[in-house]
């Protein structure tokens, strides 16, 4: 019995994404790499792969949206706590924290809910004119 609507992905041409373990990082700075996995275009969430070597600091920011983070490989000090290799953290939409820093270099995926997932602090609280 066929079924009495058409049950096909809305976007038939973007319903399996294959991306190589080749393929290249984008390189933000010499301390802070990431590789894009997947940009959903029906919802906004994505999914990106990080490689951060020791020392790299990302600065405080507010989630917008929830973020799955696993770690691969590494460690990451995250506001009291330390992220180990192998440990999994959800972050829902509007946690603010402190920076967050790769304690060894580490590789980690992350997973944002929606689109525009940070925001940075710098940004929620400019500072004051300082009258010059």
């Amino acid at each position: 019995m066929p079924l009495p609507q058409d049950i096909r992905p809305v976007f038939q041409d973007i319903q399996d994404t294959l991306i190589r373990s080749d393929a290249p990082w984008i390189e933000r700075s010499p301390l802070d790499k990431v590789k894009v996995l997947w940009i959903g275009r029906e919802t906004g969430t994505w999914a990106s792969l990080h490689y951060w070597k020791k020392g790299y600091a990302a600065p405080p920011h507010k989630h917008l949206g929830g973020a799955h983070v696993w770690i691969i490989s590494g460690k990451l000090q995250v506001r009291d706590g330390t992220l180990n290799a192998g440990d999994y953290v959800y972050e829902p939409s509007g946690v603010l924290h402190d920076a967050t820093t790769a304690v060894e270099d580490t590789t980690y995926l992350f997973i944002a809910t929606r689109p525009g997932t940070v925001l940075r602090r710098e940004r929620l609280h400019p500072l004051p004119p300082t009258g010059k």
